[in-house]
């Protein structure tokens, strides 16, 4: 009779669990179309789609007008990303600069505007767990921005086809899908950080001016302060000391803009979608001794990179943490 009792007991609770995890699920899955939904019908996604589109579409225009004077006519498909032309920078370029823009407009609000509202005390009083809601948010914007980033660079490529009348290979296609893959990661490390501070901040406004000058110290800032550490630690200021320290002095920078996101992935990309780049850290004479010139396959250009990938992955889920950790320990309720 014992061991029956233990049975149905046992039964019970994992009846319980069961019940408790299918609401978890479906609470989550409520959230993130409801999160989706407002993203879709919001004006700032109308707004992030048109910047975004008239920037690709003039990226495209000025790529056009550069590979008419391009004398390798290898890989042409992947220029159409990568070649500035009539003053006009390429698309990869402006999404390393503008792409934080569409992370930063779809998280520094996301907790803070509802918390003011009162519309969080309704949420986390309904029958689900209170995490689904940091999840919810995090997951439709994630999915907002892979929407924007696969929608435009799919439809720059197309154009240019329909353009140009060139036929990509299946490895220029794999390279611009990785390409865009990075991106999406690299956006939402940006989503992530904006909902970080939307957690901590009170203000809309100050979750966004935060969020803001991260973005300019990293893609301006950085690499000037990177500069000036590794002068100061390893001088180059005489013929002596750039003859002993200019090796040191290189990788010392070149390591400390890493920490840049916007430096790491516009380092990553340009080694997918530049076959011709053979490494990404100093390369020494003796190193160049009997290697031969040519082009690197996609999956040798992903070994040079993958560490970016990592690094990149990493720092969207250290931001997500925080949010998710600060989110939680927070009490809405009192507020």
């Amino acid at each position: 009779m014992k061991e029956m009792g233990l049975k149905k007991r046992k039964s019970m609770a994992g009846s319980i669990e069961s019940k408790s995890y299918v609401r978890g699920m479906t609470g989550l899955k409520a959230l993130y179309h409801k999160e989706l939904a407002d993203h879709l019908k919001s004006k700032r996604f109308l707004i992030l789609l048109i910047l975004i589109g008239s920037t690709s579409f003039a990226s495209l225009y000025g790529a056009i007008s550069g590979l008419t004077d391009a004398s390798d006519s290898n890989f042409l498909f992947l220029r159409l990303y990568t070649t500035s032309g009539s003053s006009i920078p390429s698309f990869m370029s402006f999404i390393a600069l503008l792409g934080p823009i569409i992370g930063l407009a779809l998280g520094f609000d996301a907790v803070n505007s509802e918390r003011a509202g009162g519309t969080l005390n309704r949420l986390v009083s309904q029958p689900i767990y209170r995490d689904s809601i940091i999840i919810g948010k995090f997951l439709a914007g994630t999915a907002v921005i892979a929407a924007i980033i696969y929608t435009m660079g799919i439809a720059l490529g197309a154009l240019g086809i329909l353009t140009t009348g060139l036929k990509p290979s299946g490895e220029e296609v794999l390279r611009v899908l990785i390409f865009l893959t990075f991106t999406v990661i690299y956006v939402a490390f940006w989503l992530a950080l904006a909902i970080l501070f939307s957690v901590v901040c009170r203000h809309s406004a100050t979750s966004a001016l935060a969020t803001i000058a991260l973005w300019i110290f990293f893609a301006i800032f950085m690499s000037l302060v990177a500069k000036i550490v590794a002068n100061a630690v390893y001088p180059v200021s005489n013929q002596y000391d750039a003859l002993v320290n200019s090796m040191n002095n290189y990788t010392m920078e070149l390591n400390l803009n890493r920490i840049s996101p916007y430096y790491l992935y516009s380092e990553a990309v340009s080694t997918i979608m530049n076959p011709s780049v053979r490494s990404v850290n100093v390369v020494t004479m003796d190193q160049l001794v009997g290697a031969v010139s040519g082009y690197l396959s996609l999956g040798q250009s992903l070994l040079l990179v993958w560490p970016h990938l990592t690094g990149l992955a990493a720092l969207m889920l250290i931001a997500f943490g925080g949010s998710y950790i600060g989110f939680m320990r927070q009490e809405v309720r009192a507020n």
